[in-house]
């Protein structure tokens, strides 16, 4: 018989990181949104309570839980902020991730310790500004030195998360390493922050996330050590797609936070509202907008629970993952939506949570593969491609 309740230690975490965000992060998370500042002290606070650490194994300073306990951490942040959120996902599912899948064991003692503790933050150096969702358009080259012992990385990236904080440690990058016939040989390499030859541009101006920190790299004859190579030389490709693969849970998870955090605070506001001198809640026209904002929720919870439970498995989830991020990425746009509808004014202004739901949840039908590269994975993975 399926049961999707939760376990009693799952039941915890998700409690514990519900109070956390209720009450840490809302009273606070406005004005570093406002002033478009990073929130050290809570990231701070989040690696206190082991939350960078959850899917890693306690050799390497983790939690010794798994991918799923990430979700469900990332969907209680997001229930109240975006930005916190994304800054978890990228540190864990994009920045830790590939060096403990595909790190030697020298790598993984080097970099581990400090990321799972958050002491320090690893970016995921795979867009570039002419390639988009297309990853294997890679322009960045990395060249061996003559006498073998260091790559020289030249080239850009663009729209890399956790890559200028005072706290981030490294960045893996993807490079063209080669190229055999039509064929580019691309590998992945660890670059360290602080490198010479590595520039972290200005922060962006954006639309949303705007507590969260992203930034284009650049790579002016950039030397690392030859060993900095993460798994085997051609492999990077491979072994990102299998990363993204992974995130788009995480991104499902966090797009259900958004909106269930639609749902949430409609559900306080229109029991304060009147108008026509009667509660807006009355109405059978917000109850049953209402009504659709939580089925949309609901509906995608399920999904990413469905491919949580297939990658923790070990089944091929590839097809689970791209629905899931799919259709949470989209109920977390049409509840944004609904909800910003429901405050009327109030709700494109910046000091009520909704106004900054609205602002954030676009981005999540175009991060880590758009609702069209979605869409063709699902449709390559029922074979309905020629």
């Amino acid at each position: 018989m399926i049961d999707h309740r939760l376990s009693e230690e799952y039941q915890d975490l998700r409690k514990t990181v519900e109070e956390f965000a209720r009450e840490r992060v809302a009273p606070v998370i406005g004005g570093f949104y406002e002033r478009e500042e990073f929130p050290y002290e809570l990231v701070a606070q989040m690696g206190r309570m082991g939350l960078f650490g959850l899917p890693f194994d306690e050799e390497y300073g983790g939690m010794g839980g798994d991918y799923f306990a990430l979700c469900l951490a990332l969907e209680e942040l997001a229930r109240v902020d975006s930005s916190v959120a994304i800054t978890l996902e990228a540190g864990v599912s994009l920045g830790a991730m590939p060096v403990y899948r595909f790190g030697t064991p020298e790598q993984k003692r080097e970099w581990l310790p400090a990321l799972c503790a958050g002491e320090k933050l690893a970016a995921f150096g795979l867009t570039e500004p002419g390639g988009g969702s297309d990853a294997g358009a890679t322009r960045t080259t990395a060249v061996l030195s003559d006498d073998g012992s260091e790559w020289v990385i030249n080239g850009s990236k663009a729209f890399i998360t956790n890559s200028g904080t005072d706290i981030t440690s490294m960045v893996t990058v993807t490079a063209v390493t080669g190229v055999s016939g039509a064929r580019k040989e691309i590998s992945a390499i660890i670059v360290p922050s602080g490198t010479p030859g590595f520039t972290v541009a200005p922060k962006y101006s954006k639309v949303g996330w705007n507590a969260s920190d992203t930034h284009e790299l650049s790579f002016d004859d950039c030397r690392v050590p030859a060993a900095n190579l993460l798994g085997e030389r051609g492999a990077g490709y491979a072994q990102f797609l299998r990363i993204l693969d992974e995130g788009r849970i995480a991104i499902a998870a966090l797009s259900v936070g958004l909106a269930q955090g639609c749902v949430d605070e409609c559900l306080r506001y229109i029991r304060e509202r009147e108008a026509f001198g009667r509660a807006i809640g009355s109405y059978q026209s917000i109850q049953f907008k209402l009504a659709d904002m939580e089925a949309r929720a609901h509906t995608a919870r399920l999904a990413y629970y469905h491919a949580a439970s297939r990658l923790l498995r070990g089944e091929p989830f590839k097809k689970d993952a791209a629905i899931a991020k799919l259709v949470a990425s989209n109920a977390a746009m049409d509840n944004a939506r609904d909800a910003t509808q429901i405050f009327g004014g109030y709700g494109f202004m910046n000091e009520f949570p909704v106004g900054r739901f609205y602002r954030d949840a676009k981005i999540l039908e175009i991060g880590e593969g758009t609702s069209e590269v979605q869409r063709m994975l699902i449709a390559r993975e029922i074979g309905a491609t020629a």
